[in-house]
């Protein structure tokens, strides 16, 4: 049974969606994340993924207030990522109630540093993101794509010890157009043992069911969710 990860996506404190990560496109959803955490509970989630969107954009933690409100007001179990550069970010996060760090762009410019923090707080903690545009990974709010290719990258860090993956398909973030199932696919082939969180296009519960068909391990939803496109 593939795990359900509903998302809240933090602009200046609200829940907003992008499209393909433009931050011109902004939709604001719920003004109150803490609300919508408690929501996202009471209809029976164990998880929640939180996104720094404006940590992401000036590289460094800012909603990291926000974080501590969801956390001590819900027993979800928490990921948040956007802007974790230093170990002051890091620290701050899991200080804020994180229970698992979403590392991205730092994951390409500082790779020593994703290392030794795989190695100091354990690859249970730490998910890696591979935001993906045109088969590069795209980082610093995916204003830039950089010369790392998707399965070298995800490979090299498998082999460090992660185990977790959120793979997102910038194409179809926001579009609620279908998942890249074929891509997912593609990476399950490769390492079979990954703990694959499939991310970007999901538009209804069919494509849910086919992401679980396809035996892929989690998806992450969350424009699809706020439009009542899923129903759960």
């Amino acid at each position: 049974m593939i795990e359900l990860i509903p998302a809240i996506d933090l602009i200046e404190g609200k829940c907003v969606r992008l499209t393909k990560g433009e931050y011109d496109s902004k939709k604001i959803y719920n003004e109150d994340p803490v609300a919508q955490a408690r929501e996202f509970e009471a209809k029976g989630f164990k998880r929640l993924h939180v996104v720094d969107l404006d940590g992401a954009k000036s590289k460094h933690i800012v909603n990291d207030k926000v974080l501590k409100g969801i956390t001590e007001a819900t027993s979800l179990t928490v990921d948040f990522g956007g802007g974790i550069k230093t170990a002051e970010d890091i620290e701050k996060a899991f200080a804020a109630g994180a229970k698992m760090v979403t590392l991205g762009s730092i994951a390409v410019t500082n790779p020593q540093l994703c290392e030794e923090w795989i190695e100091k707080y354990g690859a249970e903690r730490i998910i890696l993101g591979a935001d993906v545009r045109n088969g590069k990974i795209s980082i610093n709010g995916w204003k830039e794509d950089s010369a790392d290719e998707l399965m070298p990258f995800l490979k090299k860090y498998i082999e460090k010890g992660v185990k977790n993956v959120l793979c997102t398909e910038i194409s179809k973030d926001g579009t609620l157009a279908g998942p890249a199932i074929e891509l997912y696919k593609e990476i399950m082939r490769e390492f079979p043992h990954l703990h694959l969180i499939a991310s970007g296009g999901v538009g209804s519960n069919a494509d849910i069911e086919a992401l679980d068909r396809a035996g892929i391990p989690a998806v992450v939803f969350g424009k699809a969710y706020y439009e009542g496109k899923i129903k759960c």
